[in-house]
């Protein structure tokens, strides 16, 4: 307890008192030399801090630039994958238009043959088989 009174003068409130301890409150009682010994210690990181900072500068820049590579790949990757999707369009609508174009030619020698047929059948020449043929 003796501590409580040494450093009664700290403002602090009587919960946190109880919780800290003497060797808490140690530095309060450094003398002047130790406070020296401690003024060259941060003069000494003071010197580092510089050097730090560039550190941390570096490693920031470094982070940016990987994130710019990162996004420029994503970026890339959609544009590649948005091409090989208007390239398989493309292929499955000319696959379709051919489909029909084959539909249509097969349609058309269909109806002649048949025209054929019924004018052959029926002894009708070419404007009595298209008539028949359209009301079939």
């Amino acid at each position: 307890m003796a501590h409580v009174k040494r450093f009664q003068n700290i403002p602090m409130s009587k919960s946190m008192r109880g919780l800290c301890k003497e060797e808490d409150y140690a530095f309060l009682g450094m003398s002047k030399k130790t406070a020296e010994d401690a003024t060259e210690g941060c003069s000494a990181l003071e010197d580092d801090l510089p050097d730090k900072k560039e550190e941390r500068i570096r490693r920031r820049l470094d982070w940016e630039k990987q994130e710019k590579d990162r996004l420029r790949a994503i970026e890339e990757s959609k544009k590649e994958k948005e091409q090989q999707w208007r390239t398989h369009i493309a292929e499955l609508t000319s696959n379709q238009e051919k489909a029909l174009q084959d539909r249509l030619a097969r349609l058309q020698r269909f109806r002649e043959f048949q025209r054929k047929v019924l004018g052959e059948e029926e002894g009708m020449e070419g404007e009595a088989a298209d008539q028949l043929l359209t009301r079939m």
